[in-house]
C-alpha cells in the first residue's frame, strides 16, 4: 500500500526545499551555477505520472522538453521535475524509528536533487549521458551534497549522512525525458 505525504509533511517539503535552494545557491555562488536560472518543479507521489514513479529511489529527476516560440524562430527549452517518492521516504523514516527524522532526510534529498538541477541545467553534465557516466555523476553529486550539508549538520543530519552513505541510493538519475506539446 502506498503512503502519501500528509498536509503537514507537504509543508515540511516546501520549507526544506526553500532551505536547500539557499544552501545550493550558496555553494555554487562562486561558480555562477545558481538555481534561479533553471526551471524546476517539486512534485509529490499523488501528483506523479506513471513514468515519474520510481520504486528504487527516494526521488527521481525528470526533464521535460518544450518548444518556445520566438518572433522569428522556435527553440527547444526544458524544465525539470523533482519527483519525490513519498512512500519510499516515509518507509525509511518509519524504519529509522526515532533516529531518521523526516526534515533531515528531506533536506538531504532536496539538496541532492537541486545539485543535479544546477549541474544539468548549466550544461556541466549531460543529462543524456551513458549509464557509466551517470553512475559517476551520482557519486559526484553525493560528494557535493555531503560537502554542502556536513559543516552545519546537527545530530539528525549526521544520522542521515551516516545511514545513507555511498552504499545506498538516495536519488536516482536513471530518468527519462518527456516532450511537452504546447
Amino acid at each position: 500500500m502506498k503512503q502519501y505525504f500528509s498536509a503537514r509533511d507537504k509543508h515540511c517539503v516546501k520549507d526544506v526545499f526553500h532551505h536547500a535552494e539557499s544552501l545550493v545557491n550558496g555553494f555554487y555562488r562562486s561558480d555562477g551555477l545558481g538555481l534561479q536560472d533553471y526551471r524546476y518543479d517539486v512534485k509529490t507521489l499523488e501528483d506523479l505520472c506513471d513514468h515519474e514513479v520510481n520504486e528504487k529511489a527516494f526521488a527521481q529527476l525528470c526533464r521535460y522538453v518544450y518548444t518556445k516560440k520566438a518572433a522569428d524562430h522556435e527553440k527547444d527549452d526544458y524544465f525539470f521535475a523533482i519527483c519525490l517518492q513519498d512512500n519510499r521516504i516515509l518507509d525509511a523514516v518509519n524504519r529509522g524509528g526515532s533516529f531518521v527524522r523526516l526534515p533531515s532526510l528531506l533536506l538531504y534529498i532536496a539538496t541532492h536533487e537541486l545539485v543535479h538541477v544546477a549541474r544539468f541545467g548549466s550544461g556541466e553534465v549531460d543529462f543524456d549521458a551513458a549509464m557509466e557516466e551517470r553512475r559517476r555523476e551520482e557519486e559526484k553529486v553525493d560528494i557535493v551534497t555531503r560537502q554542502i550539508l556536513y559543516s552545519g549538520a546537527d545530530i539528525h543530519m549526521k544520522v542521515v549522512l551516516d545511514c545513507f552513505d555511498e552504499r545506498y541510493h538516495i536519488g536516482d538519475i536513471f530518468t527519462q525525458e518527456t516532450r511537452v506539446i504546447n
